[in-house]
């Protein structure tokens, strides 16, 4: 769950909208309350780490967002588990908060948008819902 209490400093932001085999990237910050896609990482595995850890340290943020795959009436299924193991390893390999972000219909609503990259798209669309709840 998305933590309400996210400090003041913490301004710059990476999402990931994870999935087993692309995993959607898109940056942002607190100031303009928007993201960018910032592409999708075709790996799988551990082989996904070191483009993740690429982009953790070109952008520099100061927490992370993962998107967790929830089914419409919001119960939870293989891929929650999974997204949320994904956030899990995130804390652990960099050390930094990792807020979870409910991303029901965020690929539904980047094809919808005509998105060429519709896995980097919606992470652009789950980290800007993250940005758009903050205080």
């Amino acid at each position: 769950m998305m933590d309400d209490t996210v400090p003041a400093e913490q301004s710059q932001f990476l999402a990931f909208d994870f999935g087993l085999k692309r995993t959607g990237v898109a940056s942002g910050n607190r100031l303009t309350r928007s993201a960018t896609p910032q592409g999708t990482i075709r790996a799988e595995g551990a082989a996904r780490w070191a483009p993740i850890d690429a982009q953790v340290r070109q952008w520099q943020p100061d927490a992370l967002v993962v998107g967790i795959p929830l089914h419409p009436d919001g119960a939870e299924h293989e891929n929650t588990r999974r997204a949320r193991r994904f956030a899990r390893q995130l804390r652990a390999r960099h050390g930094l908060p990792v807020y979870e972000v409910d991303e029901r219909y965020s690929t539904t609503e980047a094809r919808a948008a005509g998105a060429r990259d519709t896995d980097a798209a919606a992470a652009a669309i789950i980290l800007e819902q993250f940005l758009r709840n903050l205080a």
